[in-house]
């Protein structure tokens, strides 16, 4: 089967890292045809589109989206946020968006004592809901009197289907173990409605066990016990803040993938780095490329390609570890070896385990 793989390279550092993740998907051996898009800050400065509905109707033709990152400094905050990535994540309705937050062999956490076989969890969380839906509003804007309201939109359908997506995800690990993590001593009303619902899912999955843990208790808890999480799912402002910390924990963002999830394929869904653009380091090659590629391994998971998937998080364990001899860390630069050079090491890995 040959996949057709959309390609948004975005800007900054995004094209340097999709061309890496792109060598790396090559290496699998994978049949894939690439279909490249001219979205980001680029062509909204040049003509001021965004996400042209035409080229979204494109995009829902292709099997899955790989993107490299978006934003420069002279586009203001939120166009291209909201224009793009939210649009892409509502319009396809990718609900799931899908964290791994695991500590590769070869990678360093800044956690005492911690290693890989403490550091495995993967969080789910809620996307396309919550904060991020843009419901609000402003009152008397630069007065004194200012008055400024951001809503949180939960629905029943929508938290039950993250959070049985989390429980069939535990279902496929060898803790089986789920958290949900909310604020349900203050959030009272949309902390209730997904503790309900949650504890109903539960059970159904009697094979799956449950537990809870305020949002704030689970930030200490990821740095003190990371052991004591296998699955995570929350809601879409919690998920956001929690993924940042679970990167820090596991190697820092120049390793940090996701995947913008529609479980049931009805749509193509959007695999990216979590990095930004990083416009000042840009065509420089001291971009790390490994969050791109594992991002691409994630998609290969997503679309079937088990076996090569597997291939290509092996491909980056192996190239830390070839690496973390010379001097470690997670930028291509303390890796002391170019953008370009980290990716044909990770591809060469690849290939040799093909």
């Amino acid at each position: 089967m040959t996949h057709r793989i959309g390609l948004i390279k975005g800007d900054g550092i995004g094209p340097e890292v999709v061309d890496e993740a792109l060598k790396a998907l090559d290496a699998t051996g994978v049949s894939f045809e690439p279909v490249e898009f001219d979205l980001g800050a680029r062509r909204y400065l040049a003509t001021g589109e965004v996400l042209p509905d035409s080229v979204l109707d494109e995009i829902r033709t292709l099997d899955a989206v790989l993107l490299g990152a978006v934003g420069h400094p002279n586009v203001p905050p939120g166009v291209l946020e909201r224009g793009l990535l939210l649009r892409l994540r509502f319009e396809l309705d990718l609900y799931v968006n899908l964290r791994p937050v695991k500590l590769l062999a070869g990678a360093a956490t800044p956690l005492a004592g911690k290693g890989p076989d403490d550091i495995d969890m993967v969080v789910v969380r809620e996307n396309t809901e919550g904060a991020y839906i843009g419901e609000g509003g402003v009152l008397r804007p630069g007065t004194a009197v200012e008055v400024a309201s951001q809503g949180s939109l939960n629905t029943r359908s929508g938290v039950e289907r993250c959070v049985r997506y989390a429980f069939n995800v535990a279902g496929t690990r060898p803790r089986r173990h789920v958290t949900l993590c909310h604020k349900t001593n203050v959030l009272t009303y949309a902390g209730d409605l997904w503790m309900r619902t949650t504890r109903e899912v539960a059970g159904e999955y009697p094979n799956v066990t449950f537990d809870y843990a305020h949002v704030d208790a689970a930030c200490l808890y990821m740095v003190e016990q990371p052991e004591r999480f296998d699955v995570i799912v929350t809601d879409n402002l919690f998920g956001d803040i929690l993924t940042d910390l679970g990167a820090a924990i596991a190697g820092g963002m120049g390793l940090a993938a996701s995947g913008n999830i529609n479980p049931g394929k009805e749509t193509p869904s959007v695999f990216e780095p979590v990095h930004g653009s990083a416009p000042d380091i840009a065509g420089k090659g001291l971009a790390n490329p490994l969050a791109a590629v594992l991002s691409a391994g994630m998609m290969l998971d997503h679309l079937g390609e088990y076996a090569a998937a597997l291939r290509v998080e092996a491909g980056v364990a192996g190239t830390l570890e070839k690496l973390a001899g010379a001097g470690g860390g997670t930028t291509a630069q303390t890796m002391k070896h170019s953008t370009q050079e980290i990716g044909d090491l990770v591809a060469d890995h690849i290939a040799r385990e093909a």
